[in-house]
C-alpha cells in the first residue's frame, strides 16, 4: 500500500503543472488623455505590463489597438468620455471586449497620423504604463506656424479668460478677484509708462516706455532701462542710457545696437502632461505655474514690434528634453529661456535662481542635484526609446560651445539682477550645471527657478497672479538689458 501511495503521489506531482490555470486579469488603475497641437497622448496605467498589437486603417483614418490580459471595466469606459471636441487628432474613441481577455480600442482620427505605441516601466509615482502617441503624418513647418501667430493679439488669450480657471487647477487667470493683468491699476502694459505695483512688487522695476520695442535702436525706454525700437536710418540713430544700480540713479553712457531683424525667443515651460514637476504641500503643480508665467512673458515679448516668442509647449502635455532644444533650433531662436519652480527636501529653502550650462562639473552640489532631477523628466514624462536616434541625440546635446555658455552667463546675470527686485535670491550669481535642456550649441540658454514650490510661503506666491505677472515682467526686463549690451547677429531676412 505504501508503494502504491508513493507512485500515486509522484504521478500527481508530474501532472499538476500541466493543468492550465486561469490567468489573472491586469487591473487598470487610471486613464489619461493629453491633446496638443504637436501630438495627442493616451496613457493607460496598469499594475502589470501588457502585450499589445496595433494597426491603422484608412477611409476613414482609424487606429486599432488590441490589449491582451485586461478586461472591460468602468475605468476603461471613462477613457471614451475624455476625448475633447478640440482634440486635433482624435474625433472619437470606442472600447470593447474583442475576445476573451482581449480589449480592443478604436480611435477615429481627424487626420492621417504616424502612431507610436509603447510601454513604460514603473517610475516615480507611476506603475506600468501603456502609451499611445498620435503624431501628424505631415509635420507643420514651425517657422510658418510662428508667422501665422504674429497676426494674433498676444493678450487675447489672457483677456478672454479673465476670471476663469481654464486649467481646472484652482488658479484663476489674472484680472479677477483683485488679481491684475497688464494695464490694470498700476501694472503697466507693454508700451505704456508707469511703475509696477502689487504683491511682491514694492521695489519692482517700472513699466515700459511709450511705444518701445526690441529690434533696433532705443527710442523709448523702460523706467529702469532701455528698450529697443525698430531700426532707423543710420543718420537718425537716437541713443539711450543704461541703468545704474548705484544710488538708484542712471548713467549716461550711450549705446547704439545695430539690430535690423526679428528677434525670436524660445520660452520653455518645464514639465507638462505625464510629468507634473515638483508639487507643493498645498497641491500646487510646477507644470501649471510655469506655463502661466511663460504665457504672460510671451504676451509681453509679442507686443514688441521686432520681437516674437515661441512656446515649446502651450498646454498641458509632455515634451521630451531634446525636442525642446530641437524646437528652439528649428525656429532659429536667439535665446532659450526655460521656466521652472524649484523644490528641495526641506521646506525652508527659498529664493529665485538662474542656471546656465556647465562644460565641466556643477558649480555646487545643489546645482548638480537639481540638474539630475530635471534631466530625469524624460523618464517620468515618458519617451519612446525605440524611436530615438541615440547617436543624433548625443551629438546634439554634446555640441555646446564656450561662446554659447559665455553668452548664457551674460543673459543669466541680467535676468538674475531683475529677479532680485521681486524675490530673495537663492544664490547671488548664476549657477552652472549640465542641464540637458540648455545644450543647444548655438543659442544662449538659461534655466530660471522662479521660487521654491516646496516652501509653503513661496508656493502661495507662485499661485498669486500678481507674483506671476511680476516674474514675467522681471524676466522680460532682463532680456531687454541683455540685448541692449549684446545685439543679435544678422540672419537671413526671411527668418
Amino acid at each position: 500500500m505504501s508503494r502504491r501511495r508513493l507512485v500515486a503521489g509522484l504521478a500527481a506531482t508530474l501532472f499538476v503543472p500541466l493543468i492550465p490555470t486561469a490567468a489573472r486579469a491586469a487591473t487598470l488603475l487610471a486613464v489619461r488623455l493629453w491633446p496638443a497641437p504637436d501630438y495627442t497622448r493616451v496613457t493607460l496605467e496598469l499594475d502589470t505590463e501588457l502585450k499589445t498589437e496595433h494597426f491603422v486603417l484608412a477611409n476613414p483614418h482609424r487606429l486599432v489597438v488590441d490589449i491582451e490580459g485586461v478586461g472591460m471595466n468602468a475605468t476603461l469606459r471613462e477613457l471614451v468620455s475624455k476625448v475633447r471636441p478640440d482634440d486635433p487628432f482624435i474625433s472619437a474613441l470606442r472600447a470593447g471586449q474583442n475576445r476573451p481577455n482581449v480589449v480592443r480600442l478604436v480611435m477615429d482620427l481627424k487626420q492621417e497620423t504616424a502612431p507610436q505605441v509603447f510601454t513604460l516601466k514603473p517610475v516615480g509615482d507611476y506603475h506600468h504604463r501603456l502609451v499611445l502617441d498620435l503624431y501628424p503624418k505631415m509635420e507643420r513647418d514651425p517657422l510658418l506656424a510662428l508667422a501665422d501667430k504674429e497676426t494674433e493679439d498676444p493678450m487675447a488669450r489672457i483677456l478672454k479668460n479673465i476670471g476663469k480657471d481654464p486649467d481646472g487647477d484652482g488658479m484663476k487667470v489674472p484680472g479677477s478677484d483683485g488679481v491684475k493683468v497688464p494695464g490694470d491699476d498700476g501694472i503697466p502694459a507693454p508700451g505704456t509708462g508707469g511703475g509696477a505695483s502689487g504683491s511682491g512688487m514694492a521695489n519692482a522695476p517700472g513699466g515700459m516706455g511709450g511705444g518701445a520695442g526690441l529690434g533696433g535702436n532705443a527710442g523709448g525706454a523702460m523706467a529702469n532701462g532701455p528698450v529697443i525700437n525698430p531700426p532707423q536710418a543710420a543718420d537718425n540713430m537716437p541713443t539711450a542710457t543704461l541703468p545704474s544700480r548705484s544710488q538708484g540713479g542712471r548713467n549716461t553712457r550711450p549705446y547704439s545696437p545695430n539690430v535690423s531683424r526679428m528677434i525670436t525667443v524660445a520660452l520653455d515651460p518645464g514639465h507638462g502632461g505625464e510629468d507634473p514637476g515638483a508639487v507643493g504641500a498645498g497641491g500646487t503643480r510646477e507644470k501649471d505655474v510655469v506655463l502661466k508665467i511663460a504665457r504672460m512673458l510671451k504676451a509681453r515679448i509679442d507686443q514688441q514690434p521686432n520681437m516674437r516668442a515661441m512656446l515649446t509647449r502651450d498646454g498641458d502635455f509632455f515634451v521630451p528634453l531634446h525636442v525642446r532644444v530641437e524646437k528652439a533650433r528649428r525656429v532659429q531662436a536667439d535665446l532659450f529661456v526655460s521656466v521652472h519652480a524649484d523644490a528641495w527636501i526641506k521646506p525652508d529653502a527659498r529664493g529665485s535662481s538662474v542656471f546656465a550650462l556647465s562644460e565641466g562639473g556643477a558649480s555646487s552640489s545643489a546645482a548638480r542635484w537639481l540638474a539630475n532631477k530635471e534631466n530625469s523628466a524624460d523618464l517620468i514624462g515618458g519617451i519612446n526609446i525605440g524611436t530615438q536616434d541615440k547617436q543624433i541625440a548625443r551629438v546634439l546635446l554634446d555640441l555646446s560651445t564656450t561662446a554659447q555658455i559665455n553668452d548664457s552667463l551674460k543673459l543669466g546675470s541680467a535676468v538674475l539682477d531683475e529677479l532680485s527686485n521681486i524675490n530673495k535670491l537663492h544664490k547671488a550669481k548664476v549657477e552652472q550645471a549640465s542641464f540637458a535642456v540648455l545644450k543647444a550649441p548655438d543659442i544662449p540658454s538659461i534655466l530660471i527657478e522662479t521660487a521654491f514650490i516646496s516652501n509653503p510661503e513661496e508656493e502661495k506666491r507662485l499661485k498669486d497672479g500678481d507674483y506671476q505677472d511680476s516674474m514675467a515682467t522681471a524676466i522680460m526686463q532682463g532680456i531687454q538689458r541683455y540685448f541692449a549690451k549684446n545685439p543679435p547677429l544678422a540672419k537671413n531676412k526671411l527668418t
